[in-house]
């Protein structure tokens, strides 16, 4: 670029270089929200034992996405609230911890290879922050359905590149509810429509210091 503008007038370099440095501001504005919309581990948004497919669907609460992002962020609690398929027990701890401090995760990310990436839903209890369900909403033509549920508690799901990974606490009969015995983490991978099971393995506590011992795959 020196090349071009060393010849011409001081005047005509000045407008060269104002003309090169808003083109370097646009295209770094363009990389930035080109990565805000990619999968990977998923985007978190904290706010205020099998899987099944859900009943009905829920409008999407928020506005459509760019033409250049996949993201959409969604009011998760409202989005809970208004789907048949999450349990009335559920539904019951849908209210603030503190504040607008509600015990809702939601984390987006590509789990089902759609249009606009799929969000996450996690909620716990408040205080004890026990996991009570786990929901994935998959957005077909601007309205979101409930395309896996979990609530046999505890449980909590995350975003493994394009996975979902649920981890679910196994207690046996005499276990303490601050200790339990085990955990069974669960790999599902989208396929022909739904989430099906591609791996299983299982986390043995200590009994003395409560650490995970290696896992035992089945």
């Amino acid at each position: 670029m020196r090349g071009l503008t060393g010849a011409g007038s001081v005047g005509t370099r000045g407008i060269t270089q104002a003309v090169i440095a808003a083109g370097a501001a646009l295209a770094a504005i363009a990389l930035f929200v080109a990565a805000s919309g990619t999968g990977g581990t998923g985007t978190r948004d904290e706010g205020p034992a099998h899987a099944s497919a859900a009943v009905g669907a829920v409008d999407a609460p928020k506005s459509s996405p760019s033409p250049t992002s996949r993201y959409r962020r969604v009011d998760a609690v409202s989005l809970l609230k208004k789907d048949p398929a999450v349990s009335t027990a559920v539904k019951r701890e849908l209210k603030p911890c503190s504040g607008d401090d509600y015990p809702v995760e939601a984390t987006y990310g590509d789990l089902t290879g759609g249009s606009v990436n799929d969000v996450l839903v996690n909620v716990w209890v408040c205080g004890d922050e026990v996991g009570i369900g786990t929901y994935v909403y998959r957005d077909v033509r601007g309205t979101y359905e409930n395309v896996f549920k979990a609530e046999d508690s505890p449980v909590f799901s995350e975003i493994d590149g394009h996975e979902l990974t649920v981890t679910k606490q196994v207690y046996d009969t005499d276990d303490p509810a601050a200790n339990p015995s085990r955990e069974t983490v669960i790999t599902y991978h989208w396929k022909a429509g739904r989430f099906a099971e591609r791996a299983r393995h299982e986390n043995h506590y200590s009994r003395t210091g409560g650490d995970a011992a290696p896992a035992q795959d089945n």
